[in-house]
């Protein structure tokens, strides 16, 4: 919100500006900070909570990092208890134990659903069954990136977003000093001062501090939103000439359609197995693991090391599970170290470290027979791209450099918070009566070729904020202002003037 007084819509003759003057802007940074501000209050809110999500996990999975346990069984057993604890699921993966007396941790897929098993290592009790997507950091995640209601809520978050940022960089546009006789108002608050000045300079200087990580934490957002991040991966789809394989999704509805596809693909692949070795003569896959057409599939298959669903049964279908274990352990990798099982019957295992903090991720293939590694993949042979914005979301979630992370976004989001609230009570304070408030125009835009050029650059980047520019102004243009009491309430200038 600016600082300048508010005069009544229809008080001021309007005139031409050669470009943007210091009300212009305000008018923007004010219909931006008004549609953003509700969006704001809530990203801040449930970015906050997920932002801490590991402390409240660590919090609640308390009773089951503190076992006794005197001699494990196999992980293949547990594995067995897992699966037998969730009637009609298949094997997803396998997360190695935070510490020696920490739950066997297994991961069941059954359709669109996954399933979080906590198993006693030694005895093989069920100590809690988790759905995955209720988990803190799975709920809140989606409830900050998408309103808990799929592709339209991203859509939401994102316009949002955009919009944010044209409030940030107009709000620095109108911090600029330009009369200042002293660093008071410009770098501090004058805290004594009281008044429409107190609330102006908690204001603007806040917003000078956090403006730099706000703008940070928008952009490094953007690549998770449903419509920005396939805008993204097709404008790649197209420079790389081929489908490229990125490191997140964009939505829960990809996540839910994966975890459909691999259940009815490892169900598909254990009934044609099991008629294929039925047929005389066919070979087994033990065999047919070493034929060419086999190895170029498995490769293509676990390019992408993602998560691996199999269906195969039976009270020793993962005895190879505990080869794979003595593999990964001693490596140490970063948790939660996630171990699946192959698609397809004689294929290869996978493992992966899974952690939030991405720069820190390794994936794995895996010898079927030996548990040897086959290929490693570490974070620094991924694309470029997909490294810087690898780096930039595991800062967005608070985990690349420990609690310091965490603590600098949690003073962006207070600083976020002040921003809002500060805004609104000058607005309030402000407002006159029976109408909206906003700054009146007392000059009209002249779109220089500079501008014009802006406004392109920033629709193009942010397609959602050039759709809604444009049919903004539609609206102004046919509607809103052939509503007198409409145009009056919302400080639009009369065509007259």
């Amino acid at each position: 919100m600016s600082t300048a007084s508010i005069a009544s819509p229809n008080a001021v003759s309007v005139t031409r500006a050669t470009g943007l003057d210091h009300r212009i802007v305000w008018r923007w940074h004010f219909y931006a900070g008004l549609f953003c501000i509700p969006f704001v209050l809530w990203l801040s809110i449930t970015g906050t909570i997920f932002l801490f999500h590991p402390q409240i996990q660590h919090w609640l999975d308390r009773p089951y990092d503190h076992l006794s346990i005197a001699q494990r069984a196999t992980a293949n057993q547990q594995v067995q208890a897992a699966l037998a604890a969730v009637p009609g699921t298949t094997l997803d993966s396998y997360q190695l134990p935070f510490t020696s007396t920490s739950a066997a941790q297994v991961l069941v897929d059954r359709d669109t659903q996954q399933f979080r098993v906590y198993v006693h290592p030694q005895t093989l009790a069920i100590l809690h069954i988790d759905n995955e997507d209720h988990r803190i950091d799975v709920f809140m995640s989606r409830l900050h990136g998408e309103l808990l209601i799929g592709k339209y809520g991203s859509w939401i978050v994102e316009l949002a977003a955009s919009w944010a940022v044209i409030m940030v960089l107009t709000g620095l546009f109108l911090w600029w000093p330009r009369e200042s006789n002293g660093l008071a108002g410009v770098l501090y608050p004058r805290l004594r001062a009281g008044g429409r000045t107190f609330w102006k300079d908690i204001h603007s200087v806040t917003g000078i501090y956090v403006s730099c990580f706000v703008l940070f934490l928008l952009f490094t957002g953007l690549p998770w939103a449903k419509s920005w991040g396939s805008y993204l991966k097709t404008i790649r789809h197209f420079s790389a000439g081929r489908a490229v394989q990125q490191d997140w999704t964009t939505s829960s509805a990809d996540d839910f359609a994966a975890r459909a596809a691999r259940s009815s693909a490892a169900r598909a692949d254990v009934s044609g197995m099991s008629t294929m070795h039925s047929m005389p003569g066919m070979p087994s896959a033990h065999h047919m693991e070493g034929m060419p057409n086999m190895d170029a599939a498995q490769h293509a298959h676990h390019a992408g090391f993602g998560r691996h669903t199999t269906a195969l049964t039976g009270p020793n279908a993962f005895v190879d599970l505990d080869k794979m274990v003595a593999t990964v352990a001693p490596l140490d990798l970063a948790n939660p170290v996630l171990i699946s099982p192959p698609t397809t019957a004689g294929g290869n295992w996978t493992a992966k470290s899974d952690t939030r903090d991405r720069p820190l991720r390794v994936d794995l293939v895996l010898d079927a027979k030996t548990g040897a590694i086959i290929q490693r993949t570490d974070f620094n042979s991924k694309p470029w791209l997909d490294r810087v914005i690898g780096t930039g979301i595991a800062a967005h979630e608070g985990r690349l450099f420990g609690f310091a992370n965490q603590l600098v976004s949690l003073l962006t989001v207070v600083g976020l918070v002040t921003l809002s609230l500060s805004g609104l009570v000058m607005w309030w304070k402000r407002k006159p009566e029976a109408v909206l408030g906003a700054p009146a125009a007392i000059r009209r835009v002249r779109f220089s070729p500079a501008l014009i050029a802006l406004l392109v650059a920033f629709g193009l980047y942010f397609p959602f904020l050039g759709g809604s520019m444009i049919l903004v102004g539609l609206i102004e243009k046919f509607i809103l202002r052939r509503i007198p009491s409409v145009q009056h309430w919302l400080g639009l200038h009369t065509k007259s003037a």
